[in-house]
């Protein structure tokens, strides 16, 4: 079995633009106030979520590994 990642939108920082959903639509929804939210919190590696993550405008997706919290996306500097 593949890693596992967890999966957090920043809502603070979070714009609206759907970029995610866009990406991985089967990995986040929009709410009425057009907030992003995955649709599970931890999931199995993917690269639509990854992807959504790389796309998002303000970086306000954070991508974890599940087991370690280890950062996967944004690249620690």
């Amino acid at each position: 079995m593949g890693d596992r990642w967890h999966i957090e939108v920043d809502r603070s920082v979070c714009i609206g633009s759907a970029q995610c959903v866009h990406h991985a639509p089967d990995g986040f929804r929009l709410d009425p106030g057009r907030q992003s939210r995955p649709v599970e919190a931890d999931t199995d590696t993917n690269e639509q979520v990854l992807a959504a993550a790389e796309s998002c405008p303000v970086e306000a997706i954070v991508i974890t590994l599940a087991a370690g919290g280890e950062q996967v996306f944004p690249p620690e500097e």
